[in-house]
């Protein structure tokens, strides 16, 4: 059964980062969404900035930064016909492993979850395969999370999906809100995706926590002639 995304985020305080890909109801596009949440000042202090098909985080405002290790960094990359979507430089990673001729899985065998302690919050990462023709495209999610809650061991899930007309899978950081946060557990949840990438970025921004939503991309691409729409919305510009 799938779900709404309106129920899943309404529901929840803090899902933290997430990821959604899919492929829209009519069926001519494939999509993704990625947004950010944050608790304190400095997670609050971001927006999502546009450098052609790359898609980065940059604080809103400079003298205001404390650590910007793992809140500056580049969600959406684009190599050749596949797009990577990260909530971390794991981008980078993944990236550069496409352009040696390698693949996901064996980018993210390098990585393990995020160092802060006691969070260890899980890197979560998709790459849609566009290819030549509608029929190949395919899509694939990853989460590396620590195996135990301490630190000590990595797990690696790795999900490989078959397009469906107006489904999608969303995956993120945290169960819920918490001290310390509970990781993601489980598969990615397969959810609802209408026809547009406007109406998908309405329905998660307007449902996100008002307290802790920052920034949200959704972006489509048509499966017949390669067109790009793409939909940027920051809590600090809106």
């Amino acid at each position: 059964m799938r779900k709404s995304m309106q129920k899943l985020l309404a529901a929840n305080t803090y899902p933290g980062r997430g990821i959604v890909v899919g492929k829209s109801k009519d069926g001519r596009k494939a999509i993704f969404a990625y947004f950010i949440m944050g608790r304190s000042e400095n997670s609050r202090n971001r927006v999502f900035a546009e450098y052609g098909d790359e898609v980065r985080t940059e604080p809103f405002d400079r003298s205001k930064v404390i650590d910007p290790s793992l809140i500056i960094y580049s969600p959406v990359k684009v190599v050749e016909r596949d797009i990577i979507v990260t909530n971390g430089d794991q981008t980078d990673t993944i990236e550069q492993s496409l352009k040696e001729g390698r693949c996901f899985r064996h980018a993210l065998m390098s990585r393990t979850f995020e160092p802060d302690d006691p969070n260890f919050t899980p890197r979560i990462s998709a790459i849609m395969h566009l290819g030549r023709k509608i029929s190949d495209y395919c899509y694939e999610l990853a989460i590396v999370k620590s195996a135990d809650g301490k630190g000590k061991k990595t797990n690696r899930f790795f999900f490989t999906y078959e397009p469906e007309n107006g489904t999608g899978h969303f995956l993120h950081t945290y169960k819920r809100d918490g001290n310390p946060l509970p990781s993601f557990e489980g598969e990615p949840v397969r959810v609802k995706i209408p026809a547009s990438a406007k109406e998908f970025a309405d329905e998660i921004w307007e449902n996100l926590n008002e307290d802790n939503k920052i920034s949200l991309v959704v972006r489509s691409v048509d499966l017949r002639t390669g067109a790009v729409e793409s939909i940027l919305i920051n809590r600090h510009t809106r």
